[in-house]
């Protein structure tokens, strides 16, 4: 096959699953992931597609992805009144997995104060965070280092989070919709966030109300596999935000809403603020219903449901 034959044959390819690895499309183009490669490298001169982590995508917002040190300073308070409402479903004793991402960094600062947790993660940062916490253990995947995130990502990762099984998975992602889920715009970090969601019971997605109604590339986590979503109040005026999470709540998902803009929220339980919670009112006509279907709940209702101990050590957190 000519060298035109075969980048057209890849790009036919990408633009017909959005994401290949180099391995399926040296496969299909019979040569090899070294020719591939460099056939990539060319298309991706030209525009044509994006290359990635072992394969190439299709070019455009769906596979964006800001950095870390980007995505530290957006939403800063709400995700720390996400993080410090997520706590609170946090048992001592509990197994649990953490993915990546910069909210579930912060949860995992404020885990780093219950004891006799187990911690399963792939990401370096909520490990750095818990480092130093007292009976509470890290357990780290294997897999390969994917620096813009600082997350363990690519077959290592999937394979050693196969026969786990714990109580709760908390994930973030890209973007949130009630038509597809939580996603991401990375394939690797999706495929690793996938294994995290097979290793859980429920799933508890942390997302601020700038991801709401976002759709990225990578389906993480169905609608139908989110047990709960923890996430911030959002804007009188946003009426995309406001819709998307009553048509989650329609859908079966237990939403709890973290008021981050009430008073000051501090990065732990020794600070002087306290986090406020409320419910959300909804633009327009709210859909109510006549028995217990899912509703939106505020994030008081949402902590009701736990067990008397859940409740009492939220409590005691929120005295400290």
């Amino acid at each position: 096959m000519f060298a035109a034959e075969r980048r057209q044959l890849i790009l036919e390819m990408v633009r017909a699953n959005g994401a290949v690895s180099l391995r399926e499309l040296a496969r299909v183009v019979q040569t090899s992931e070294v020719t591939v490669r460099r056939d990539v490298r060319a298309l991706e001169a030209e525009g044509l597609l994006d290359r990635r982590h072992g394969g190439a995508v299709l070019p455009g917002g769906f596979t964006r992805e800001s950095g870390f040190p980007q995505k530290s300073h957006l939403a800063t308070a709400e995700k720390t009144a996400i993080a410090d409402l997520a706590a609170g479903l946090v048992e001592e004793g509990e197994a649990i997995v953490v993915g990546a991402g910069t909210t579930t960094q912060e949860l995992a600062r404020r885990l780093a104060r219950i004891p006799g947790l187990t911690v399963v993660t792939n990401s370096l940062l909520v490990a750095q965070a818990l480092a130093h916490a007292n009976r509470v253990e890290v357990v780290m995947t294997g897999g390969t280092l994917r620096g813009s995130n600082y997350a363990l990502v690519g077959s290592g990762a999937e394979q050693s989070l196969q026969g786990l099984r714990v109580s709760r998975a908390f994930l973030s992602g890209s973007g949130l919709t009630a038509e597809r889920g939580l996603s991401t715009s990375n394939m690797l970090s999706a495929s690793v966030d996938r294994a995290l969601v097979q290793a859980a019971a429920e799933v508890v997605v942390l997302a601020d109300h700038t991801k709401l109604g976002s759709d990225t590339m990578f389906q993480t986590v169905p609608t139908d596999l989110m047990t709960r979503l923890v996430t911030d109040e959002p804007p009188a005026h946003d009426e995309r935000s406001a819709t998307e999470l009553q048509a989650l709540a329609d859908q079966g998902v237990q939403i709890a809403v973290a008021g981050a803009g009430m008073g000051p929220v501090g990065t732990d339980s020794h600070s002087s603020g306290r986090q406020a919670r409320r419910d959300m009112p909804l633009p327009g006509q709210r859909r109510t219903h006549s028995g217990p279907g899912p509703q939106l709940r505020s994030a008081a209702s949402a902590l009701t449901d736990q067990s008397p101990g859940d409740r009492s050590r939220v409590a005691d957190l929120r005295r400290r």
